[in-house]
């Protein structure tokens, strides 16, 4: 089908809640993406930070193939291998205890979300809070966009689950105000995505986890965006010298296919029973099979590439005029400009062949995480050309 074919059953057929921009996507090997007309663009988004490997990576596409021939589906009845392998490996690398899979992002902060409530419940907390930051994001389902700090998010969609605290990033003595007797996790991005690629400040993260701690709360680090390599560590956790109760992951586990969940420690992981908590798909055996792949690769030596490779394209960027600061970790980046609205910029980049996100005023950039520097310079030179 042709691009305009393709939009005009969309229109038709598929509820609207996607601004998609004026390209159909048909093909991609690698950090290249091609439309149904055959045009190529580069593309600096990764499926918003899916696509880890990029677009069908050989080892990946082996993985998977591999296991699409063997097993497709079990559902969690059944023990499978590949997904135990996956939990072995996350609960190693972390340190943590135990592994909950499901599909998405918003699952995986549900998870999270349902624990500590149960935790909280379990610990006699008659009406159990969560403490939030604003500016946060933490997904679209009823749970997790309330936990979302943004009050856009919650318009039209009233009443709301109670029970959630919103606290401004940074700010020490307002999150200490917040916690009562009730309280029961405080949950919060370490780079706030969606509100802007902001990273927190160390001392601030270091006081919440102290916080929790003293007070027998659940520190929940949603990871969805920053982890699985994204800022150069493993989680982005690692840069804060801080050990979560819950670190929630979804994105670049799957590398392309639906995959998420929550790696849990001692203090929660066995809060949850039978019957407690549950999906169909989550853990899926092909999904976990690419997800072994991407594990065995993020070695330390790749990671390292990623942090150089952040560094290399945040001082490329800087030296772009018209770009005033560029915020975030390793290839998550968030670009602030002079003068021209991020918006027009990616529009712009698009129609030069490149593939770029918005983050409230920000262009974000979240390349696959093996971009070559080569490929880096091929799209700061459309970027630059565009802001």
């Amino acid at each position: 089908m042709k691009t305009n074919e393709i939009k005009a059953l969309d229109k038709k057929r598929i509820v609207s809640t996607y601004a998609r921009h004026d390209m159909a996507a048909a093909s991609g090997k690698g950090v290249y993406c091609y439309d149904t007309e055959g045009k190529k663009y580069i593309d600096f988004t990764a499926g918003i930070g899916v696509n880890c490997f990029g677009y069908c990576d050989e080892g990946w596409l082996k993985a998977v193939t591999q296991q699409l021939e063997k097993l497709q589906h079990s559902s969690n009845l059944y023990y499978t291998e590949p997904q135990v392998k996956v939990a072995d490996m996350l609960a190693e690398r972390t340190g943590l205890s135990k592994v909950y899979f499901g599909n998405s992002g918003a699952e995986a902060n549900e998870v999270a979300i349902k624990t500590a409530r149960k935790f909280g419940a379990l610990k006699g907390r008659t009406n159990p809070n969560i403490i939030t930051l604003k500016q946060s994001f933490h997904g679209r389902t009823m749970g997790a966009m309330t936990a979302t700090g943004q009050e856009k998010y919650h318009e039209d969609f009233g009443p709301l689950p109670e029970g959630f605290k919103y606290c401004e990033a940074g700010n020490t003595e307002q999150l200490r105000q917040l916690v009562d007797e009730n309280t029961c996790a405080v949950m919060m991005e370490l780079i706030q995505g969606e509100g802007g690629v902001l990273p927190l400040e160390k001392t601030f993260v270091e006081a919440a986890a102290e916080l929790c701690e003293s007070r027998e709360i659940l520190l929940i680090i949603d990871e969805v965006q920053t982890g699985i390599g994204r800022t150069g560590k493993l989680f982005a956790h690692e840069h804060f010298g801080i050990k979560p109760d819950i670190v929630t992951f979804a994105k670049g586990i799957g590398a392309g296919l639906p995959l998420g969940g929550a790696i849990f420690g001692e203090k929660a992981c066995d809060v949850l029973a039978p019957g407690s908590h549950g999906t169909t798909y989550g853990g899926n055996p092909v999904a976990c099979a690419g997800a072994v792949e991407v594990l065995e690769r993020l070695d330390e030596k790749f990671l390292a590439d990623v942090a150089a490779k952040g560094e290399y394209l945040k001082a490329k960027l800087l030296e772009i005029p018209g770009v005033k600061d560029v915020s975030g970790m390793g290839l998550m980046l968030g670009v602030s400009l002079d003068a021209k609205p991020a918006a027009d910029v990616v529009k712009d980049a698009l129609e030069g062949g490149l593939m770029t996100l918005t983050a409230k005023e920000k262009v974000r950039l979240l390349p696959p995480l093996t971009i070559t520097y080569e490929e880096i310079d091929e799209g700061l030179d459309i970027f630059k050309k565009s802001v």
